[in-house]
């Protein structure tokens, strides 16, 4: 989730040699004599890796090695493609149950349905009723484009054979784009992928003609990506050169990146949301539009990461993501939080303690304590351990009760929500849009008590006592879920964002 690199336009090409000595230094000769000399057989990938964890993690927490095998799935999820057949499934019962089918992939155009189960691949694969991991499992069903996959599939308790062709599968960097209030848009990034500029502005421009004049953009959960998206995202809030970011290490000067074109959104109200997940390029653009107090940054403490990865292509197909810079807002903010002398479990496990502080304490236990800065209207602005927002928003400080947690924590109700979808199959089928979600299938006393049952026959716990409170955020969460089934996640969002607290707290602000 935590990253946020210089990919597209840095990375080295396999035959672009990055280290010119050919003397070997110690650590290759020892890993060349346990190759060629040790007692026992070894896997020498293995040990390359312990060699290559152990000596970055005495660097910085986010300088990482890629094995070769895994290269190619993180470089697609940052380039936005990937070769498949465009679906998304969960394990229930050892089974491979299609949750979602991507928009004009080719399982969408052979006519896979949510609810199908993959039974077996090529006649041969047997995926479901055998211990898979989801990874053997996406493994199988992805490959090279343009090549045909045999999916045996089981449908209303009939069996189904198809083949289908592989092809670039684009992977949205945006979640929703939709009017949430008359004249008010709302966006949500969910990360900063090679085609997330690309996608803003279509729908940008798509909201503009409905007639947006002040927008929503959600940062939350965004973990980072592509320096170069989230600047030119930035370019289209800030107006003449002003300077969005600056980039600077020990072995790179210092390189301004500024605004360089009239922007398509310089002048509407901007609210920006963001919380402990909102991470590196996503504080990138939030810093800099707080710094030039273009907006209004609503939720929690950003996470902290002010560093920058550089990929590097190593001879084996492996790779390293090193740190080579670290970025500073326009006021000279480096947001990166604190990581000397700490491990990567106690650098990681800080987010875990902060969430848990804001959850039992109600407060932040790490407020900024480093150097101010002010920005042009004078409001005050920290540098180091992440981006404070202008209006917090603390986590629901509701006291759950065991039985409410253990509802979402065992993932009970996505389970519920999908059974129940593929049992109602054929009536919600005819429901295309949210409004007719909303009309024709109100959830009510009717769905909580087919929970309820639900629950006490497979899960073996009763929630027909939880409070009046918690049952009506259970029905409305259930709402968004299953409106996710049917329009996808823009569809989850513009139910979700009903009750959702940043949210209404960004729409009063708007005055709506």
């Amino acid at each position: 989730m935590i990253i946020g690199f210089q990919l597209r336009d840095k990375t080295n090409s396999a035959n672009t040699p990055f280290l010119s000595n050919p003397k070997k230094s110690s650590i290759a000769e020892v890993l060349a004599l346990l190759r060629e000399k040790y007692v026992d057989a070894n896997k020498t990938d293995s040990i390359n890796q312990i060699v290559i964890d152990n000596l970055l993690s005495h660097l910085d927490p986010h300088s990482t090695y890629i094995p070769s095998k895994m290269v190619k799935d993180v470089n697609d999820d940052l380039q936005g493609t990937f070769q498949g057949i465009g679906i998304e499934f969960q394990m229930l019962k050892d089974s491979v149950n299609i949750t979602n089918i991507i928009k004009n992939s080719p399982s969408e155009k052979i006519g896979l349905q949510i609810g199908d189960i993959i039974i077996k691949a090529n006649d041969t694969l047997l995926l479901s009723g055998k211990q898979k991991t989801s990874d053997q499992i996406r493994t199988s069903l992805r490959g090279e484009l343009g090549t045909s996959i045999k999916l045996t599939l089981l449908r209303d308790g009939k069996e189904l054979n198809l083949v289908i062709k592989r092809e670039n599968i684009p992977i949205p960097t945006i979640d929703a784009a939709y009017i949430i209030q008359p004249s008010v848009g709302y966006i949500k990034i969910n990360k900063f992928g090679d085609r997330t500029y690309e996608e803003f502005m279509q729908n940008l421009e798509g909201l503009q003609k409905n007639g947006m004049k002040e927008l929503i953009l959600d940062l939350r959960g965004n973990g980072g990506g592509l320096l170069s998206e989230a600047i030119a995202i930035a370019d289209e809030f800030l107006d003449e050169d002003k300077l969005i970011v600056y980039t600077e290490g020990a072995q790179y000067p210092r390189t301004d990146y500024k605004c360089k074109k009239d922007g398509l959104f310089e002048t509407g109200k901007l609210m920006v949301l963001i919380d402990e997940t909102s991470a590196s390029a996503s504080e990138v653009l939030s810093g800099a539009l707080q710094d030039w107090d273009r907006a209004t940054l609503i939720g929690r403490r950003s996470f902290g990461k002010g560093l920058v990865q550089q990929q590097f292509q190593l001879s084996d197909g492996s790779a390293v993501r090193l740190t080579v810079a670290r970025y500073f807002t326009p006021l000279g903010r480096n947001i990166q939080k604190p990581y000397d002398n700490k491990s990567k479990k106690d650098y990681d496990d800080e987010l875990v303690d902060r969430y848990h502080s804001l959850l039992v304490k109600h407060t932040d236990t790490i407020e900024p304590k480093t150097k101010s800065y002010k920005t042009p209207k004078g409001h005050t602005v920290y540098g180091g351990g992440g981006i404070t927002p202008d209006i917090p928003v603390s986590i629901d400080t509701t006291k759950s009760s065991l039985t409410y947690t253990r509802l979402f924590y065992k993932n009970t109700l996505n389970n519920f929500v999908y059974n129940y979808y593929v049992a109602h199959k054929q009536q919600f089928q005819k429901i295309k849009t949210i409004q007719e979600l909303e009309n024709n299938f109100p959830m009510g006393e009717v769905i909580w008590n087919e929970l309820v049952n639900r629950t006490l026959k497979t899960e073996d716990f009763d929630i027909s006592h939880v409070s009046a409170e918690e049952k009506t955020k259970i029905l409305a969460r259930i709402k968004s879920l299953m409106a996710r089934h049917i329009t996808r996640t823009e569809g989850f969002y513009e139910i979700y964002n009903q009750t959702d607290p940043t949210v209404l707290t960004a729409l009063k602000q708007l005055g709506k």
